[in-house]
């Protein structure tokens, strides 16, 4: 399953984007130790914020769909506006990059040293509590792919003054690390049953995640080895304003999970189809829409059957219908945000890896994995957009980013 839904992309049609994609899930078993190679740079903060992480090991009471002998276990990252300190996290583990191995096709082994890479977070330095509370938003990753691959998003809400909670999907993630080096790789087929019940596994998950968030809040401790919290982390989250976010299946499934759970206020749709893969079966949310904020946000597309350019927005019905449906149901606030020259997984980490890998990935292989749209240009404009939509939904905060398109972001435009 490559990270950008290959095998499960939840439209009707596939992309060429996609067919020639980052096609590496497949591949995530052990390699040897990489020699030390080329190093990777995140893009840096936009937010006022200092930024730190920890991750949590959650375990319910409720038998696993996928694995019905086991409960039901996550891995979540909570990262959060902090104090100043500690160390930069690692973008993976190193047992993680071991795994990872060659993220790139065609990528020689060792070119890159994927363990060296740092986030701009910090591990678990006391919470920021400057403010009462930090709203909170879910992240939900793309069918086959994993959380590690959106940092970048990740660190830069969070310092924008927002608890990201970053859900691996168990099973149905390319792999899941969990505590004393135990991997989980990902074993969910891609037929029609499947993708339905990854659609309401993921929904579960979601809510299952702001429950345990509810008792971090009190003062609890859910971790499953109990590894401390950081420090002031009770008490500073404002369930009272949640948003969701995802990319790809992720995507669907936060409009999925806001339709069964009025708690989320707001949410992001990052590139995804709206109904059940391998079907198009609309979902729930796209049949009957919603009454709270919801923005879609689509890259240009590739028909494979007819090697015709499209942009996936609300407009495009050939190729995708469910953005229609899902648009002409919406009864609450709406946009439909479009990037110019983006590509699926522009909306990913490999938006800002890929440019520098140009050593090894061709011109024509970079366009075909994030699009040709400049890369900085498009981080920028995401790190705007996504942290002004939450701004304006759960902190009432209007950056004047909403009422028409922006100069200061030439490659982006509303679809109306």
């Amino acid at each position: 399953m490559a990270w950008s839904d290959k095998k499960g992309l939840h439209m009707r049609k596939r992309t060429l984007v996609l067919a020639v994609g980052l096609a590496v899930a497949t591949t995530l078993v052990a390699a040897p130790a990489q020699a030390a190679g080329a190093k990777i740079r995140l893009p840096s903060l936009s937010g006022r914020y200092q930024v730190g992480t920890t991750d949590l090991h959650l375990v319910g009471s409720q038998q696993d769909p996928w694995r019905p002998e086991d409960k039901r276990e996550l891995m979540v990252s909570v990262t959060y506006p902090a104090q100043r300190g500690g160390e930069r996290a690692a973008w993976m583990s190193p047992a993680y990059a071991q795994r990872f191995g060659s993220a790139i096709p065609d990528l020689p082994a060792g070119a890159v040293d994927w363990a060296a890479t740092r986030r701009h977070a910090r591990v678990s330095p006391a919470v920021d509590r400057t403010r009462g509370g930090w709203p909170v938003v879910l992240f939900s990753h793309g069918f086959g792919s994993a959380k590690e691959l959106t940092a970048t998003l990740t660190d830069d809400l969070a310092s924008h003054g927002y608890v990201v909670v970053s859900i691996a999907h168990t099973h149905e993630a390319s792999m899941v690390e969990f505590p004393a080096g135990r991997f989980v790789t990902g074993s969910v087929g891609t037929d029609p049953a499947s993708f339905k019940t990854a659609l309401d596994v993921r929904v579960s998950d979601a809510r299952f995640v702001l429950d345990e968030l509810e008792r971090v809040d009190r003062g609890g401790n859910p971790d499953a080895e109990r590894d401390p919290l950081p420090r002031g982390l009770a008490g500073a989250l404002d369930l009272s304003k949640v948003g969701m976010y995802g990319h790809s299946y992720g995507g669907f499934a936060s409009g999925e999970t806001m339709y069964h759970d009025r708690r989320i206020d707001a949410g992001l749709n990052l590139d995804g189809g709206m109904g059940v893969g391998g079907t198009g079966t609309p979902g729930e949310v796209t049949k009957h829409g919603l009454d709270r904020p919801f923005m879609l946000v689509g890259a240009d597309l590739v028909d494979p059957s007819t090697g015709r350019e499209v942009e996936h927005s609300h407009t495009e019905t050939s190729f995708d219908p469910t953005w229609n449906q899902f648009w002409s149901n919406q009864r609450g606030w709406k946009r439909d945000l479009h990037f110019t020259g983006s590509a699926h997984s522009s909306f990913t980490d490999f938006q800002a890896v890929v440019p520098q890998l140009s050593r090894w990935y061709s011109p024509e292989k970079r366009a075909a994995a994030v699009g040709t749209i400049d890369a900085e240009r498009s981080l920028r404009a995401q790190h705007d957009y996504f942290s002004a939509f939450f701004d304006l939904h759960l902190k009432g905060r209007d950056r004047r980013l909403f009422g028409g398109n922006s100069p200061c972001h030439p490659d982006t435009r509303f679809i109306v």
